[in-house]
């Protein structure tokens, strides 16, 4: 097991003052909140059988990507990430303020970029033949597949892409890695922030799961949902992930500039651990979320979980023990609503814990098997907590502001 990497406030408050959302359920903090409320899911069953997706919710992209030269130059993950950064901007009230974009920093979490179906297939469908020439592979691949291909797929672009569209013009930083990557986003973040190094910062990332390619991938791990949906609790016996396209960004920034630009806070960011255990005995992943959790801080009790939990095995079920010892915290399975998102699950957990800290009330379970339980009360703590499907553990503290 390695060491636990920790990120909590120190001489800087640090406050979430910014939500965008652009997922399945819809787009925007409203569309999200009902979409929950109501206990709607929306997943694709047919369009890539065997295997489920939550589909990314139709959204007007000049909203947010007002050119076109913009939208046709990005795939489908660059376009969903850019629309929700817009929104979180939009949300912190930053949008167009160059003064503060201009020195804003950027924390992205990002996944590989999309591959050309069509040049693949056909490769593939060649080689099968047999008798293919020397260096068959090679001119193919430099002769069929365009250009501007690469450049889609490299994973900073989706930080270049807000920068171009959105004018945040500060440090810029990408972390690849999984569902690992959008905890040390988080994680860097707070303490840069704690630090003094950076006043305000965007952080977050997005994913298009409607990728045959990505479902391929994953499958030769055999992580994917297959057949029918189930909630992520309930998945015992059909383990695995339901891709989802997402897009969650917040800002994040120290209480003094929240203050001094009028800025309005969702809640507070406290505190961010990381950890990655090797996962070579069973158990390792529960041992490493008790481990994490006594890094957190000072908890209450009668809080609550919001859980980015994958539904792929062992890692779920090892997870589930460890909050089966933390029966005063009502859980909530993000999976079950939004699919899984990979890098973008844990910052979708934060804007959900964010969110529902401000509205004074934790949404509705969305569980068959018991494990989720109404909340009555406003939520004043919640973890986040992120286990990956095969590597990499985090959590994060988020609480009211007094």
């Amino acid at each position: 097991m390695t060491e636990t990497k920790s990120s909590s406030a120190g001489s800087a408050e640090v406050w979430i003052t910014g939500i965008g959302l652009a997922t399945s359920l819809g787009e925007g903090l409203d569309a999200n909140w009902d979409a929950l409320t109501a206990r709607r899911v929306n997943v694709d069953e047919k369009g890539f059988a065997p295997y489920i997706v939550h589909p990314w919710a139709p959204v007007n992209l000049d909203a947010q990507i007002p050119k076109k030269g913009d939208q046709r130059q990005m795939e489908a993950w660059q376009r969903i990430g850019t629309y929700a950064a817009g929104l979180a901007l939009e949300s912190a009230g930053i949008k167009g303020n160059k003064e503060i974009l201009a020195r804003m920093d950027m924390i992205v979490a990002a996944g590989g970029g999309e591959r050309d179906l069509a040049v693949d297939s056909g490769i593939l469908n060649a080689a099968a033949k047999g008798n293919s020439a020397p260096g068959f592979l090679n001119e193919r691949l430099m002769n069929d597949l365009r250009p501007t291909l690469f450049l889609a797929q490299l994973s900073n672009l989706l930080a270049g892409n807000i920068a171009i569209v959105h004018g945040v013009c500060g440090t810029s930083r990408t972390f690849m890695g999984e569902e690992a990557a959008g905890v040390d986003a988080a994680r860097i973040a707070l303490a840069r922030i704690s630090a003094g190094q950076s006043d305000i910062v965007l952080i977050g990332g997005s994913q298009n799961g409607e990728r045959k390619d990505l479902l391929v991938l994953y499958e030769f791990g055999d992580f994917n949902l297959k057949h029918k949906f189930a909630p992520v609790w309930a998945r015992q016996e059909n383990a695995g992930f339901a891709l989802g396209s997402a897009g969650a960004f917040l800002v994040v920034e120290s209480k003094a500039h929240a203050i001094a630009r009028g800025a309005k806070p969702f809640a507070r960011l406290t505190n961010v651990v990381a950890d990655r255990s090797q996962r070579k005995q069973a158990g390792a992943v529960k041992v490493t979320l008790d481990n994490l959790w006594s890094k957190l801080g000072k908890l209450e009790g009668d809080g609550a979980i919001i859980t980015g939990a994958t539904g792929a095995e062992p890692a779920t079920s090892e997870e589930r023990s460890f909050l089966g010892e933390h029966p005063d915290f009502a859980v909530r399975a993000t999976g079950t609503m939004f699919g899984h998102a990979m890098e973008t699950q844990f910052p979708l957990g934060l804007g959900l814990a964010a969110l529902s800290i401000s509205r004074g009330a934790l949404f509705p379970a969305n569980d068959s098997t018991g494990l989720e339980i109404e909340m009555s009360k406003p939520p004043a703590q919640i973890v986040v907590v992120g286990a990956g499907h095969w590597r990499g553990e985090g959590m994060a503290l988020v609480e009211a502001i007094k």
